[in-house]
């Protein structure tokens, strides 16, 4: 039977990992992705694929952990001498409490999605989601966020580092909304305490539509779409011809939130480039490697377009 907090799917997935890399011996160094839940992550395909690439003896993991456990799984993994974490959601922002030194990009963003491991046990906190996103967003739509307006829903871990690092890459003007206007409102101050040169503004719910056609990038950060049943958060009155949508769920080749915008002429992507881009950046922290960018980019589409 699964442990407590950690679901069978998870367990089915860490199995199949393992038996598909016949080089596990004692000399494997584990690695990992906690979340909860987990099950849909991708992260095991592209990191085990960039170790059978690179001759590597490690494996990486998947582990469903809920947010009060983080501190034992955590310490536990450096107990038994994992090389590294990936966190998701809903740890990014928990983890500020529980490890032992945050770098810059955690400490701005405020959030951690990478743990790196020192050989003492020492867990540093890192956060490669803002870099990765705008690596993702200039590959997909051969510019930045330098001068544009942008649309921000949902303001957690992620939508918090993509709307920080927006602003730091030069945003003209920036909308938030989330369904916590508190912690829309958090992040409105942190660009505003960072001394950027957006404009932002934190809009309602019932404003979000309105606020989202007016701007030229719209994002969405929210949870939604990770089932194949979520509807879109936004309707298609949200979005118009020209815009840039960027969809952070990356399940599906297609999320309800992207049929909407290219219904109204927008184009729009999902959040498979952002998985790759943030997971090369940690792969480069845990092993001091570059990362086989294109071995893993061929892995995920694999998975997400069967191509």
């Amino acid at each position: 039977m699964p442990e407590e907090g950690e679901s069978a799917g998870g367990l089915l997935q860490n199995w199949k990992t393992a038996m598909a890399d016949k080089r596990i011996d004692a000399s494997t160094r584990c690695f990992a992705v906690l979340g909860h839940p987990v099950e849909h992550s991708l992260s095991p395909l592209m990191h085990n694929a960039a170790f059978r690439e690179l001759g590597m003896a490690a494996v990486y993991l998947a582990f469903d952990v809920r947010p009060e456990n983080l501190d034992a799984a955590v310490r536990g993994a450096a107990a038994m001498g994992f090389g590294g974490l990936n966190l998701t959601v809903p740890l990014k922002e928990a983890a500020l409490g529980v490890l032992d030194e945050l770098d810059e990009s955690a400490r701005t963003l405020g959030a951690v999605n990478t743990v790196e491991i020192s050989t003492g046990g020492l867990l540093r906190g890192h956060n490669t989601d803002g870099e990765g996103f705008l690596a993702a967003f200039r590959e997909a739509f051969g510019f930045g966020p330098k001068g544009r307006r942008i649309f921000v829903l949902g303001t957690g871990g992620a939508g918090r580092a993509v709307a920080l690092s927006c602003a730091a890459a030069g945003a003209h003007e920036m909308f938030l909304c989330d369904a916590d206007k508190e912690r829309a409102v958090r992040v409105a101050a942190e660009i505003d305490d960072h001394k950027q040169e957006t404009v932002v503004s934190v809009v309602m719910r019932e404003q979000a539509e309105d606020a989202a056609r007016e701007a030229d990038i719209v994002i969405q950060a929210t949870p939604v779409g990770l089932r194949p049943e979520d509807e879109s958060p936004l309707s298609g009155g949200a979005f118009r011809e020209g815009q840039a949508v960027f969809d952070l769920v990356y399940t599906y080749p297609e999320t309800a939130f992207m049929r909407k915008a290219r219904s109204r002429g927008a184009e729009a992507v999902n959040g498979l480039g952002m998985l790759l881009h943030q997971g090369a950046r940690a792969f480069a922290i845990w092993t001091g490697r570059d990362a086989p960018v294109d071995v893993m980019r061929a892995e995920l589409e694999a998975a997400v377009y069967g191509t």
